[in-house]
């Protein structure tokens, strides 16, 4: 029996955040997923027979760890360089927990990693958000899964829970010029976190075995290395 027809778990981590809210309903309606484990920092507004939920700010991972045990591992944490307050928390939410997390699952047995990671990642940027991402993808790419998915999106468009004026301003002149961006500058168009969502749930099923770099969620972006490095 291969891995798409035996029942397989899933653990999504930022369950309770713009994409997670999004990506957890469509787990837990896939039914070859037996069952779904929920890491948030918030309570979920909903609970199901198949879901685990787990509150967690990420600080404690390595004590979860036991409980750190699925097939496919969804990790949605991401934060700015306001909200943290510091480097120091934009690179633990950014870079340490989802390595953490990666090594975790990794060791447990996790065949499928699937990260959240933005336009422009590169560990050699001169802009500082771009190399955290670009290092942090370097990072879990080297832990040799058997299937890598590096999802790259543009500013993420979708209901937020708190009012970021930078943002607001930046989406707002995005979703303006989007027409106006065709061939290889279509992947910097708003990305809708519905589609980001939908995408990643579809692809957590690709047979496609190595490393897929998704930019702007087109098709043709996706990059694979069948020996996952």
């Amino acid at each position: 029996m291969n891995e798409l027809q035996k029942p397989l778990s899933a653990l999504i981590v930022g369950a309770s955040g713009l994409t997670g809210s999004f990506l957890l309903p469509l787990l837990l309606k896939e039914e070859r997923y037996e069952k779904v484990i929920a890491l948030s920092r918030k309570t979920l507004p909903f609970q199901q027979e198949k879901l685990k939920s787990i509150l967690t700010d990420g600080k404690n991972l390595g004590e979860l760890s036991e409980n750190l045990q699925a097939s496919h591992v969804f990790c949605c944490l991401g934060t700015t360089m306001a909200k943290a307050g510091s480097k120091q928390d934009f690179e633990a939410i950014d870079l340490e927990y989802p390595l953490q997390l990666a090594e975790i699952c990794r060791k447990n047995g996790a065949s499928h990693f699937l990260l959240i990671s933005a336009l422009g990642a590169d560990p050699h940027s001169g802009i500082y958000y771009s190399r955290i991402k670009g290092i942090v993808e370097e990072k879990i790419i080297a832990l040799h899964y058997p299937h890598t998915s590096i999802f790259r999106p543009s500013i993420l468009d979708g209901p937020r829970k708190e009012a970021r004026l930078g943002e607001e301003i930046g989406l707002t002149i995005a979703r303006w010029v989007s027409p106006f961006l065709i061939g290889s500058w279509k992947k910097y168009r708003p990305t809708k976190v519905s589609e980001l969502a939908e995408r990643m749930a579809v692809e957590a099923w690709s047979e496609q075995e190595g490393l897929q770099i998704i930019e702007g969620l087109a098709a043709s972006q996706i990059q694979a290395n069948p020996k996952g490095i």
